[in-house]
């Protein structure tokens, strides 16, 4: 289901709660809103779309990928950037890493420890900074 951006900042400023399986369904949710706004937004976490739970969701190539629980557990190469938000008005500064590795859980609740690099791990960094209620 589209579901609609949320653009409040007290609550986007408020730390998510880890997710279960129960809350597999917001990962459809997040890819069918990532997919309405695909020509503004190549990731989303679900406080994006009102849901204080640890998921995200990052546009890898032509597929999303979901992530449950997402944490990066190790980051290198660090270089300062300026991104936007949907959430948000205007474009930050903030520092990303260019490699990073991360924990998290798939749609079958699979537990997988990945590494990415470039666009899709800035992306992924700024997605899970949602998920700890960190502004940029």
């Amino acid at each position: 289901m589209i579901r609609p951006i949320v653009r409040d900042i007290m609550f986007l400023s408020l730390r998510s709660e880890e997710a279960t399986q129960a809350d597999l369904p917001i990962g459809q949710d997040l890819m069918d809103t990532l997919a309405a706004h695909r020509e503004a937004c190549v990731g989303m976490a679900a406080n994006m779309i009102g849901v204080r739970k640890r998921v995200i969701v990052v546009q890898v190539g032509f597929l999303p990928l979901v992530m449950f629980n997402p944490v990066i557990v190790q980051k290198s190469s660090p270089f300062e950037t300026e991104e936007g938000c949907l959430s948000l008005d205007g474009v930050r500064k903030t520092t990303r890493y260019q490699q990073i590795e991360v924990e998290y859980r798939d749609m079958r609740w699979k537990k997988h420890c990945d590494k990415y690099s470039g666009w899709t791990a800035q992306i992924i960094q700024h997605e899970v900074d949602h998920c700890d209620g960190i502004i940029i």
